[in-house]
């Protein structure tokens, strides 16, 4: 029986040496006290669906902007409920949303008791002339609003109640 021969290096025509090859980790040998530990497995990335910043992340401005927007014309949609969560998200996060928001959700409010009130004044046919205006004001105002907070300027409705600070 022969003995193994090492590996030929054609380059050199003789056996290559040792030295050149790569050496191989030692598995089952500890690692030394201070040394990085490299993670197994791939990087740890956060579960579907969670944010990607933490709660009270500053907002981007062009962000606030369009928060601020959507909390006046949400209105038009979903009443007082779109700037409600408006200001719930972003009360805490920043500034120009939330007084923004506080705005739209009193005039919202507002606007929806009025439109109850001429809803209830039908019976009187006054509310048949005060239903209409009452809804277009809401309208036009919500839009001016939102023009105004898309372009990072502060807007105060014309008619508001201060029920939420």
């Amino acid at each position: 029986m022969t003995a193994p021969q090492p590996p030929y290096d054609p380059a050199k025509g003789q056996p290559a040496s040792p030295q050149q090859y790569p050496s191989q980790p030692d598995f089952g040998a500890q690692p030394q006290y201070g040394a990085p530990q490299q993670p197994y497995g791939p990087p740890a990335q956060p579960p579907y669906g969670a944010p990607q910043q933490p709660y009270g992340a500053p907002v981007a401005p062009s962000d606030a902007r369009t928060w601020a927007m959507l909390a006046h014309l949400g209105g038009i949609v979903l009443g007082f409920i779109a700037p409600l969560i408006v200001w719930v998200m972003y009360k805490d996060r920043d500034e120009f949303v939330r007084r923004h928001a506080v705005h739209a959700l009193n005039f919202h409010i507002l606007l929806t008791i009025s439109l109850l009130v001429s809803s209830v004044l039908i019976i009187v046919l006054i509310g048949l002339l005060l239903f209409p205006v009452v809804w277009i004001a809401g309208i036009v105002f919500s839009i001016l609003a939102g023009i105004a907070a898309n372009k990072g300027q502060e807007y105060k409705y014309p008619i508001n109640l201060s029920l939420v600070k």
